[in-house]
């Protein structure tokens, strides 16, 4: 499997393409990033932005927010450095860690902001989930939809046209590049976020496998409004980090210095990296997946940020990925309990979603290779589920 000559990251990884020379799409985004774009100019058209907004709606802006490292800088940044007025939009797709909604509540609190929160129906979730795992190996979609549909819907239900997303794409896929201005669509939507099975479909597809009568309201903040919608609204939908140079490790330690935000042990990840999806119970399993189908994880993602920002050398990040990527997360337990199917069950749906040339290892080795990390209030997620 051919391997990015830069960073660690493989030809497995979704839309990543390779030079001349070996080295990887996402690499050479960086390198624009950091050397052709002129950032205070971008810093000053999102100034301009912001002041054509200003005071023209009952909120400036829509901020959609997880609480998670990116959202919450973003948060921090346009109020207290822009001194926005925005209307915070959490989509709460029901494994919100303990830690996560603390950080919540102090971010919110201090900023003193309004927030609105969708929080979908756990047995609507528990079908979402199963049905998305099954036709596209990944059970995340009722997320991926929900995160990106609902403040979109909010913006247009409380005529606030402008919302601001935090990382843009270009950082870690190559669906755009630092030379776009990225800005939400229907397509970029379709392309990107709801692995190509719309909110309408997806409702045909849980009735037929379940017999259950889910109807079109049931999934209405899942449905993301067409282009025509989009268009007739004047909504806009920017992300910060095409305007300001992203760096995480940078925006982590100002978000801890400034809110009392908190880093947590996530499964799969090395404590180095606290800040890194600390937000979902079931993260661990959705990382798992991910090297089972592209043998590659959520170490291997983060050590090549850090080569390519000169933070860690190859070696280092090799030597990490070793020791934590591709290990059976004891969460997938849980999941397993949640979605009522059998591990060799599991290991037969993922199997189907092999990306080539990545190849599974037998169900022997998978089953006992498990991690040694038991994140320290997986006690508290069993019992929400008992």
């Amino acid at each position: 499997m051919k391997v990015c000559s830069s960073c660690l990251i493989p030809e497995t990884a979704e839309t990543l393409s390779f030079d001349k020379v070996g080295s990887c799409s996402v690499c050479n985004q960086i390198k624009i990033k950091k050397e052709k774009i002129d950032w205070r100019n971008r810093e000053n058209k999102l100034n301009e932005l912001i002041e054509k907004y200003r005071g023209k709606y009952d909120y400036d802006c829509i901020i959609p927010f997880s609480g998670g490292k990116d959202s919450t800088f973003a948060l921090w940044y346009l109020v207290t450095q822009k001194k926005i007025k925005p209307l915070v939009a959490r989509f709460d797709h029901n494994f919100f860690r303990n830690n996560v909604n603390s950080n919540t509540e102090k971010t919110i609190s201090k900023l003193g902001v309004d927030i609105v929160t969708y929080k979908p129906n756990f047995q609507l979730v528990k079908d979402l989930m199963i049905e998305s795992l099954i036709r596209r190996g990944d059970f995340c979609w009722h997320c991926h939809v929900g995160i990106n549909a609902f403040p979109v819907r909010v913006a247009i239900n409380k005529k606030i046209p402008l919302i601001f997303y935090g990382e843009p794409s270009a950082e870690y896929t190559s669906h755009n590049t630092y030379e776009d201005f990225e800005k939400i669509s229907e397509k970029k939507f379709n392309t990107e976020s709801n692995l190509g099975i719309n909110a309408e479909d997806m409702l045909e597809m849980i009735n037929e496998r379940t017999k259950k009568n889910y109807q079109i309201k049931d999934i209405k903040n899942f449905i993301f409004p067409n282009q025509r919608e989009i268009v007739k609204n004047n909504i806009l939908g920017l992300y910060l980090g095409s305007f300001i140079p992203w760096d995480v490790k940078k925006q982590v330690e100002i978000i801890k210095k400034e809110l009392g935000w908190q880093g947590d042990v996530v499964e799969g990840i090395p404590p180095e990296y606290d800040y890194e999806k600390i937000e979902c119970m079931m993260q661990g399993v959705r990382d798992y997946i991910k090297f089972l189908k592209r043998g590659y994880g959520r170490t291997a993602h983060l050590v090549s940020i850090d080569i390519r920002n000169r933070r860690k050398s190859r070696k280092e990040g090799e030597d990490l990925v070793a020791m934590y990527d591709g290990k059976k997360p004891k969460s997938l337990n849980l999941f397993l309990k949640i979605t009522n199917i059998s591990e060799d069950e599991f290991y037969k749906i993922v199997r189907e979603h092999e990306i080539f040339p990545n190849k599974m290892d037998n169900d022997n080795f998978l089953k006992k290779n498990s991690s040694n990390i038991t994140p320290h209030d997986y006690d508290d997620w069993e019992k929400k589920f008992n």
